[in-house]
């Protein structure tokens, strides 16, 4: 269910936000200098054909307009729509709300507008962490940044169904783990860029965009689930409703139980493998 609901979050995601990089950068060049291609290369210190697999994705053709017409418009509102609806829907699971589906669009513009912000402040913050006092600051307004939106995406989505303490959970878990995250996307995406881009060009930065995507919504999918569980632990708590001893140790021992099952397969599985190895 995680992996799917990932999935279908990453492809909205993808149809979504990739379009409106390149107009964003197209406007936003004849203003300043801002390149979409750039930023993401430096972002994940991009080279070779990583490096120019993003930039003829994303960098527009010489010569051509940046302009769009009346259908151009139609399919980026569709896409971006559709993509506040498939994050809508996380939250309305998650939290076993009612379906509101396209009676939640205007909420869901007001989403989207929070989200390019989102991305304007993240992106710019990320341009200052390069002093240490400076770095430092900017790295804890990026967190509550981070932080901020996650809990006012719940809030909005769900169209003000989700109460402000219900959705705290939720934010300081997604903070930890897009941390993480972007740690580990730091890490692997050069590798990944250049080594699918080496392979199938252009088309190879698409499919290490699709990746990562699947990767950041899959830790958007994990902190909604937990940010619920621990809230709801909490309320347990604070109700002062709490398992008995027995049932504690029961579900300890079926815990460990099935950790030694686990291993023993594990372990079967390895000596199998051995075995079929040594007779080759």
């Amino acid at each position: 269910m995680g992996f799917d609901r990932s999935l279908a979050l990453a492809s909205s995601a993808l149809t979504a936000l990739v379009p409106l990089s390149i107009l964003l950068g197209a406007v936003w060049g004849n203003f300043a200098h801002y390149d979409v291609a750039d930023r993401v290369i430096q972002r994940y210190h991009l080279t070779g054909a990583g490096a120019k697999a993003v930039s003829s994705l994303f960098s527009p053709a010489e010569e051509t307009s940046a302009s769009l017409g009346v259908f151009g418009v139609a399919f980026l509102m569709i896409s971006m729509l559709s993509f506040a609806r498939a994050a809508q829907r996380l939250f309305e699971q998650t939290w076993e709300l009612k379906p509101l589906s396209v009676r939640n669009t205007r909420n869901g513009l007001w989403w989207i507008l929070t989200l390019g912000g989102y991305v304007v402040a993240t992106t710019w913050l990320s341009t200052l962490r390069d002093g240490s006092a400076l770095g430092l600051t900017a790295l804890a307004c990026g967190v509550l940044v981070t932080a901020a939106f996650l809990v006012w995406s719940g809030r909005i989505l769900s169209a003000r169904r989700i109460s402000w303490p219900d959705l705290l959970p939720f934010g300081v878990t997604g903070t930890v783990l897009t941390a993480a995250y972007s740690v580990g996307a730091t890490i692997y995406m050069p590798h990944l860029f250049n080594s699918s881009a080496a392979r199938y060009g252009v088309v190879g930065a698409v499919f290490a965009m699709i990746s990562a995507l699947f990767a950041a919504m899959l830790v958007l999918v994990a902190s909604a689930a937990l940010g619920r569980e621990v809230r709801d632990e909490l309320s347990r708590i604070h109700q002062g409703h709490r398992p008995s001893d027995h049932e504690v140790r029961r579900q300890w021992d079926t815990l460990v139980e099935q950790s030694r099952s686990r291993w023993r397969t594990v372990r079967e599985q390895v000596s199998h493998h051995r075995t079929k190895g040594s007779n080759h």
